[in-house]
């Protein structure tokens, strides 16, 4: 089968893999479409989303619509006369018009095992759940939130030192490589949609600062989920007084002792000892309020942590 022209509509980092992908193989990337510039950080500096940075750097057009479901962009997708659209992480549903357009349909790389986890933070949910494996699905997509066809899954473990970032970098890889694999099986006629059990299916949906706020009557385990399921973003946290820190790379410490949930059990360079509903976690890096994430024994050296405090 001849070159494919392949519009490809993504926007965050988690897409450029796959992007890159689709410009090793055999197949024409006629264009990318990505949501528009945002202001980020203190300054609000307006600054354009990493699959933009990448397209441009290869020279390809981008198209950045603040609207996707009006005539006039549909005119700009039809100018490049794509055979089929591939999206990783745009983050907006896509109209039926949109979806129907290209003679071959559209395909999302999503970062799940589909039915399990449709929606916007597959990736954090697996982790908050404590799920053992997690993979990409290679969908047919259609009009609902992440509904359609099965094409092509991929398995991929998760393991007890993993965060959000780096399942999001492990996936990137994957769905990149799978979605090849994928199109070369659809040249082939070899590529049958899956009809999903929507019996099976689970919600994903986008987190919010307010998760992470620990209580730390759970157990040390679901609170081990958590801290890596919303590391880097939003990130778990705690308060002591009045001054909020940020906890990362936590581990499970097998303790009887009986201290409330919440107390400091012990602080030096390994980490902090925390007491919790069941077990104790041990906090080995922390971003205390206005400063940088760094390991608990650099907090250490300018904070000061006394067992018996309590984090609220």
């Amino acid at each position: 089968m001849k070159s494919l022209r392949i519009l490809f509509m993504g926007t965050p980092d988690f897409a450029v893999p796959t992007l890159q992908a689709l410009l090793d193989g055999p197949d024409t990337v006629v264009g990318v479409v990505c949501q528009p510039d945002r202001k980020k950080g203190r300054g609000k500096k307006l600054l354009p989303p990493p699959i933009k940075t990448k397209a441009l750097a290869v020279g390809l057009p981008v198209l950045q619509p603040k609207n996707i479901r009006t005539d006039a962009f549909l005119e700009e997708v039809r100018a490049l006369a794509p055979d089929l659209i591939i999206v990783a992480a745009y983050g907006k549903i896509l109209p039926g018009s949109l979806l129907n357009f290209p003679p071959m349909g559209t395909i999302n790389v999503h970062g799940s095992l589909l039915p399990k986890y449709r929606g916007a933070a597959p990736i954090q949910w697996a982790l908050i759940n404590g799920d053992k494996e997690t993979g990409v699905t290679i969908m047919q997509m259609d009009v609902g939130m992440d509904t359609g066809n099965i094409l092509l899954p991929a398995k991929l473990p998760i393991t007890d030192t993993d965060t959000a970032g780096t399942l999001f970098e492990k996936l990137a890889r994957l769905g990149g490589k799978t979605l090849l694999e994928a199109l070369a099986l659809l040249k082939e006629g070899k590529l049958k949609g899956i009809k999903q059990d929507d019996t099976l299916a689970t919600e994903a949906p986008m987190l919010t600062k307010e998760q992470g706020h620990i209580d730390w009557n759970r157990p040390a385990r679901e609170l081990h989920c958590l801290i890596r399921g919303l590391d880097p973003w939003p990130s778990a946290y705690g308060f002591l007084g009045t001054k909020r820190f940020r906890f990362f790379s936590p581990e499970v410490v097998a303790y009887d002792g009986r201290e409330t949930p919440s107390t400091i059990c012990k602080a030096d360079k390994q980490g902090l000892l925390i007491a919790t509903g069941q077990d104790a976690l041990l906090i080995r890096e922390i971003q205390p309020e206005g400063k940088k994430r760094m390991t608990v024994a650099a907090c250490l050296c300018g904070t000061s942590f006394s067992v018996g405090d309590r984090f609220t």
